[in-house]
């Protein structure tokens, strides 16, 4: 069975940035991405549950947890969540992500937790937070930093932008 996962892609308009705007990306808490990051960044997002239909009430929730902040909340006037599609990542995960204009000072990151052994095999557990920081990333720079299967949302929004509509 195929899971679904949903996130929020935040921006703001940045004029003097490679392609006009920053995107707001986390980075993956825990002891294994602690010395990584090329290419394990996220867009903010989360797995629904059996049952969850309403994707979008999915990304808004995950956001949430990974962040601490509602998306809703920090969006700017007028601007609504836009559909930036879908991509299939390795094992199989189906991304749906959507855009919003907005602001938010990554210093007030509030992530859930989670459990896991450490170090492996030790049969000692200890809690880590979801994600560990989170950071304003010019688009150029934000290929570079999303895992591959996501880069796909920083082109869909580039092309939002250069296209005069508003996302």
């Amino acid at each position: 069975m195929t899971k679904a996962s949903a996130g929020i892609l935040l921006y703001r308009r940045a004029p003097a940035a490679p392609g006009g705007a920053e995107v707001l990306l986390v980075h993956p808490g825990g002891p294994y991405y602690a010395r990584r990051d090329d290419g394990v960044w996220s867009v903010p997002k989360g797995e629904a549950g059996p049952g969850e239909d309403d994707l979008l009430a999915v990304a808004r929730r995950e956001f949430g947890e990974e962040t601490g902040a509602d998306p809703l909340a920090l969006a700017a006037p007028g601007s609504a969540p836009v559909p930036l599609g879908s991509v299939k990542q390795r094992g199989h995960k189906v991304v749906t992500v959507w855009a919003l204009e907005g602001d938010w000072d990554p210093s007030a990151l509030r992530s859930n937790e989670f459990e896991a052994e450490w170090p492996p095999r030790s049969g000692r557990r200890a809690r880590f937070p979801e994600v560990d920081r989170a950071a304003w990333f010019d688009l150029d720079t934000a290929r570079r930093k999303l895992v591959e299967g996501q880069r796909r949302f920083v082109d869909e929004l580039a092309a939002l932008l250069a296209g005069g509509r508003r996302p």
